[in-house]
Order: structure tokens, then C-alpha cells, then sequence
């Protein structure tokens, strides 16, 4: 079993970056694909990026492409998501997210078994 714990969120003004971690403990973390979600209030929760196991694969939602970057570092059990040209739409609480899931199946809600508490971003206008 795996155990997140996220951290790097804040508030920052439109327009600036942040970076988002998430340290896992627990499992083999290789073996798990990784993901970031946000859930803003009153909304449903949606998938942001998706990571494959090895890293070789990335998923990014419509709406976050060119400004946000996924990564992962298998040996420090590790995954980021930069952000950057932060907008208001993006103020939400995010999270991250484990799964035994197959490379194809990365970009998918479903599949992300573990998760961390959240972190809060928020980007004022």
C-alpha cells in the first residue's frame, strides 16, 4: 500500500508558478503510475497530468497543456507537477493520485487507488 503526502501549494497571483511535490511511502513506487487531480469548490474533481511508470508517457488535461509539466523520480519516490502561467481557473485543492494502471490506461479517472490528503492552490486575479 502506498502513502502521498503533498506539498508546494499556496497562493500566488495570475500570472506566477508554482511547484507541486508529492513523496510516496510504502509499495514499490515504480510500479504505479501517478497522477495529479484538482477538485474546486462545487465542482467535480478532474484530471490534470498523468505519469506512466517509467515517466516515458504524460497526459495533460486541455486545459492546463504548455503550462504545466509532470514529472517523476523513481529513486526519491517522487512526482512534481510545475506550474506555470498560473490563471484563477486553476485555484482548487490538488491531489495526487497512485495506480496500478497500464501505460494506455494513464489518462483515465478511474484506476488512481491511493491518494494524498490535498494540497490548496489558490490564484487571485
Amino acid at each position: 500500500q502506498v502513502q502521498l503526502v503533498e506539498s508546494g501549494g499556496g497562493l500566488v497571483q495570475a500570472g506566477g508558478s508554482l511547484r507541486l511535490s508529492c513523496a510516496a511511502s510504502g509499495g514499490t513506487f515504480s510500479t504505479y503510475a501517478m497522477a495529479w487531480f484538482r477538485q474546486a469548490p462545487g465542482k467535480e474533481r478532474e484530471l490534470v497530468a498523468a505519469v506512466s511508470r517509467s515517466g516515458d508517457t504524460k497526459y495533460y488535461a486541455d486545459s492546463v497543456k504548455g503550462r504545466f509539466t509532470i514529472s517523476r523520480d523513481n529513486a526519491k519516490k517522487a512526482v512534481y507537477l510545475a506550474m506555470n502561467s498560473l490563471k484563477p481557473e486553476d485555484t482548487a485543492v490538488h491531489y495526487c493520485a497512485a495506480g496500478r494502471l497500464a501505460t494506455t490506461q494513464i489518462a483515465t479517472m478511474r484506476g488512481y487507488d491511493y491518494w494524498g490528503q490535498g494540497t490548496q492552490v489558490t490564484v487571485s486575479s
